[in-house]
């Protein structure tokens, strides 16, 4: 009798833990996916009320972001995170990780990822499935990493060819205008102001004392 009671009691509180269980959702995007809309319609699809639903738009190499702290520390055991792909917790292998435990074994939240039904910790609580998704779990960290690093290798490789090409990259040099000796010689008898002088030469204070030093240098060599 005294275990049927205490039986009861157990589901009872299990059932209000559930009742009380806050659902949220997670979206990140970062300098280089810039677009939250996919992130978004999947949160919707799983009926995460939009006041619910915390976005940072940023990088997440440093993880340092306030939407993603601050849904943290609302966060209490049952609750259940959705997030649309493993690399949304963190940009490299140990970040995914450590956000990963904190999330599931220092507060107790279940953590569901879309794109990946295998990792929803709300299946297989017995040790064999927690195995397996603890497994699924560093090797999709390990290739979201690897991902990354080989996407930013080939990016120097694309720019230094573009380079041994002669592609220039950054703001366009400003031409040097043909009246830019005249521009300098009024500009040094004090006939203008440097901001006329600038004017003149459509340049900027820096590129202007920049293009000044060489066209100097160069008088020097003629002479």
């Amino acid at each position: 009798m005294q275990k049927e009671m205490q039986r009861e009691m157990q589901k009872e509180m299990q059932k209000k833990i559930r009742q009380k269980a806050a659902v949220f959702g997670y979206v990140r995007v970062s300098s280089t996916d810039q677009n939250e809309d996919r992130q978004l319609v999947a949160m919707q699809e799983k009926g995460v009320c939009p006041s619910d639903i915390y976005m940072d738009k940023q990088s997440g190499r440093d993880f340092e972001r306030t939407q993603y702290s601050r849904m943290v520390q609302k966060m209490k055991k049952g609750d259940l995170l959705y997030i649309l792909s493993i690399d949304r917790l963190g940009r490299n292998y140990e970040e995914i990780l450590k956000q990963w435990r904190i999330l599931t074994k220092e507060i107790g939240v279940d953590i569901c990822v879309i794109d990946m039904p295998l990792l929803d910790t709300r299946n297989g609580k017995d040790l064999m499935g927690t195995f397996i998704a603890d497994l699924v779990l560093q090797i999709l960290s390990f290739v979201a990493q690897s991902e990354r690093e080989n996407i930013k290798k080939r990016q120097e490789q694309g720019i230094a060819a573009a380079k041994a090409k002669g592609v220039r990259f950054g703001r366009p040099e400003v031409e040097v205008p043909e009246e830019f000796p005249l521009i300098v010689g009024e500009w040094e008898r004090k006939k203008i102001t440097i901001d006329e002088a600038l004017t003149k030469s459509g340049m900027s204070q820096a590129t202007f004392y920049r293009r000044l030093k060489e066209y100097r240098r160069m008088q020097r060599r003629v002479v």
